[in-house]
C-alpha cells in the first residue's frame, strides 16, 4: 500500500496533467493563504478566518471555474480517490451553508471588504443576481468534469482530445458569461447608486 502511494506522489510529478493540477492547487492555496495573512492583520485571526471563507464561498458560488473549490476538490481526489465532481457537490453545499448561517445570523460580517459587500447585495436580491450562481454551478460542474477527465488520461492522443475539448468549453462558457455580466454588471451599478456613466 505505502508503493502504490509513492507511486501516486511520482505521477504527480511526471504525468502532465496531474502536475498542472498540482501547480494549480498550490497557485490558488498560495493565493487565498496571503489573502487570509492580509485579511487576519486587518480584522484579527478570528474574523480573518471567517472573512476568507465568506470570500471564499464568493469564488464558489459565483465564478463559473472550479478554482476556489479546487483548494478542497483536488486533495480530496489524491487522498479518498473521490471524483471531483462529486467533491464539489460537497463543496457548494458547505458554501451555501455557510452564507445561510451568517446571512440570517450574523449580516454585520458582510460589511468586512467591498467583495463581501457586493456579495451580501447579490444574495439579497434573488432576480436577477442569483442568476449568477446558477450560472457558475452549470460552468464549475462542466469544468470539473473535464478536471476530472484530464487526471485520469494518461496517453497523450487522450490528453489532446481533452485538451482541445475544455479549450471550446472554455470559449463558450465566456462568450455566456460575458453577455450575461454586463446585464448584470449595469444592474448592479445602478443597485449601488453609482454614477459611472454621468
Amino acid at each position: 500500500m505505502f508503493k502504490a502511494e509513492k507511486v501516486r506522489v511520482r505521477e504527480l510529478f511526471i504525468h502532465s496533467s496531474k502536475k498542472k493540477a498540482l501547480i494549480k492547487f498550490l497557485l490558488v492555496l498560495f493565493v487565498f493563504a496571503a489573502y487570509f495573512l492580509y485579511i487576519s492583520f486587518k480584522f484579527g485571526a478570528g474574523q480573518g478566518m471567517l472573512v476568507t471563507l465568506l470570500t471564499w464561498s464568493f469564488f464558489v458560488l459565483c465564478t463559473p471555474i472550479a478554482d476556489a473549490g479546487f483548494l478542497l476538490d483536488f486533495p480530496l481526489r489524491l487522498i479518498l480517490h473521490l471524483k471531483m465532481w462529486l467533491s464539489e457537490i460537497f463543496v457548494w453545499l458547505f458554501a451555501i451553508s455557510l452564507n445561510l448561517y451568517f446571512f440570517f445570523l450574523h449580516p454585520e460580517i458582510y460589511e468586512s471588504t467591498e467583495v463581501l459587500k457586493i456579495f451580501h447585495l447579490l444574495l439579497s436580491k434573488p432576480w436577477p443576481y442569483w442568476s449568477v450562481i446558477f450560472l457558475s454551478a452549470l460552468g464549475t460542474f462542466l469544468s470539473i468534469f473535464f478536471a476530472d477527465e484530464l487526471m485520469d488520461k494518461i496517453h497523450t492522443h487522450e490528453l489532446h482530445f481533452y485538451e482541445k475539448h475544455k479549450i471550446n468549453y472554455a470559449l463558450l462558457a465566456l462568450l455566456a458569461t460575458f453577455a450575461f455580466i454586463f446585464f448584470l454588471y449595469f444592474e448592479l451599478i445602478k443597485n449601488l447608486g453609482l454614477k459611472i456613466l454621468e
